[in-house]
């Protein structure tokens, strides 16, 4: 029973994924769908924040799809929707931030961060194994004629 209700779920899911981008929004020249939903793949939809308006149902994405389609309609490039889209709803709308003055740190961040931890992980190894102190030194005859008596002295008496 289980299995059937996971199964129907995810068949459930599969559907409404796959309804996101409705027939009506179709063009009728494959190349130029194809871009269209390249192009979509690469917009985050404004309402849902982590998911493209290729995946999305909202309204605001079905909006932001038609106005891609128009666009490529009318003759523009690639580059010149993106550029258009950017400069209508910022860099936000970008699922992946270009790499210009505004968001090098946003890319250069989380290398650094992993290299900072990882010298600092070297260094404390390193420090560590320069510390490590030396065996004990062999205990002398005295030492050990007192360590025997008083194990001796500790040990419980045998029994015969």
């Amino acid at each position: 029973m289980k299995r059937a209700l996971f199964a129907l779920m995810m068949l459930m899911t599969m559907a409404t994924a796959a309804q996101a981008v409705l027939p009506d929004e179709i063009m009728s020249d494959a190349a130029k769908e194809a871009r269209a939903r390249d192009l979509s793949r690469e917009l985050r939809c404004m309402v849902c924040q982590n998911q493209s308006i290729d995946d999305s149902e909202a309204p605001l994405a079905r909006d932001l799809r038609l106005l891609v389609r128009e666009r490529i309609a009318a003759g523009d490039s690639d580059a010149q929707v993106m550029d258009f889209l950017v400069a209508r709803y910022g860099e936000f709308v970008l699922l992946k931030p270009r790499l210009n003055s505004h968001t090098w740190l946003l890319w250069f961040l989380t290398p650094l961060a992993l290299a900072a931890g990882a010298t600092a992980l070297w260094a404390n190894s390193r420090r560590r194994a320069k510390s490590v102190p030396e065996a004990p030194a062999a205990l002398s005859a005295e030492e050990e004629e007192k360590l025997a008596a008083l194990m001796s002295a500790d040990a419980p008496p045998e029994k015969s």
